[in-house]
């Protein structure tokens, strides 16, 4: 084996993708702990105190992930000695996790440090910031700019993204997720740069939910953005209505829809997605406290849904449950745990027989 060169052992070790067998690998010699380290595509860091001492020996990483605190010094070791990193995943811990270890928001990294990133690792394909609080529109502006192949960005509960930042992304051609979950700044306006912009060409998935500010208005301009396939609008407030919801309802290449707590959608917007979204598998309808049997009723017949959530629905009954049933592609039935004593048994059983049945 001492007669294999570095490159034989690199092509060796391309084949080896579970992480415990390359620590094995990298602890047999000093060679080969050097080949390992300069052929390593992926890396998890806990400790990125330490950062300083160990990233330099990893020049080929496309993948750098990490859930602590981070600062700013971080970064720039990160746009250093990662200039090829294609994925860039420091995503925040729970809120439950950042209570238990006391997470310091204030020393984790801000818009300099995302300067940094975008200025080092252009070639980057998908960024999740998601609980980075510090993050704001002149670093998201920055990378979007920098990174011309960025097809994912992940801000949720990035609570200083504004239409700013929209405005940079509606510019984009690349762009195919975007999570402004939380983001609670975000107006029409910002939602108007997305739906006119370059971006309303090339978005597949949206996540705006808990973006109260948003009206019928921005939600309406989203019926420009041809290949939406996953949208969700989970408790954007009761200015989003049945006016909002019909202009959702014409986005027919829509795969995935969330509407939950929207309290001042009804029956009218369901009954429009049932006949319009025929290519719809997944529909969570939770809290919307409006709609009833009549609305539900609609999906008897529809060719795809798999999965409905009814969830905190008060006013459907076992009947129109059965009437659901008879959409054959339908996998998965979420009810509210309080129609469970008002449903028969042999209903229940009956629904079971079709499609998978969940209380909540």
């Amino acid at each position: 084996m001492s007669e294999l060169g570095d490159d034989e052992l690199a092509l060796i070790i391309s084949w080896v993708n579970d992480q415990n067998d390359r620590k094995s690998f990298s602890q047999v010699c000093k060679q080969w702990l050097n080949v390992e380290s300069q052929t390593r595509l992926s890396i998890r860091v806990f400790e990125p105190e330490l950062l300083h001492k160990f990233l330099p020996r990893f020049p080929s990483l496309l993948t750098f992930e990490c859930s602590k605190r981070i600062t700013n010094n971080h970064l720039e070791i990160i746009a250093t000695t990662c200039p090829k990193l294609e994925f860039l995943n420091l995503k925040q811990q729970s809120v439950e996790s950042q209570n238990l270890v006391g997470f310091d928001d204030i020393s984790d990294f801000d818009d300099v440090g995302v300067l940094t990133i975008a200025n080092g690792c252009c070639k980057l394909c998908k960024v999740l910031f998601r609980r980075r609080r510090r993050v704001g529109n002149v670093g998201v502006i920055s990378l979007v700019k920098c990174a011309q192949s960025l097809g994912v960005l992940d801000l949720g509960r990035c609570s200083l993204i504004n239409d700013s930042s929209l405005e940079a992304i509606g510019c984009m051609n690349s762009i195919r997720a975007l999570n402004l979950e939380g983001c609670s700044l975000i107006t029409d306006k910002g939602l108007a740069f997305l739906a006119t912009g370059s971006s309303s060409r090339t978005l597949k998935m949206l996540v705006l939910a808990e973006c109260d500010r948003l009206t019928d208005f921005g939600v309406s301009l989203l019926q420009g953005m041809c290949c939406l396939e996953e949208l969700n609008l989970a408790e954007c407030g009761p200015k989003v209505t049945d006016n909002g919801g019909m202009a959702v309802a014409s986005i027919a290449s829509l795969k995935r829809l969330n509407l939950s707590w929207l309290i001042n959608v009804s029956d009218i917007t369901l009954v429009a997605i049932s006949e319009n979204c025929r290519n719809l598998v997944a529909l969570d309808l939770t809290g919307c406290e409006m709609i009833t049997g009549a609305g539900i009723r609609a999906f008897g017949y529809h060719e795809c849904l798999e999965s409905l959530v009814l969830a905190s629905c008060d006013n459907i009954c076992g009947d129109d449950v059965d009437m659901v049933l008879k959409c054959k592609s339908l996998r998965s039935i979420v009810l509210d745990k309080g129609l469970k004593m008002w449903i028969p048994m042999r209903m229940q059983e009956n629904i079971s027989r079709f499609c998978k049945l969940h209380w909540r």
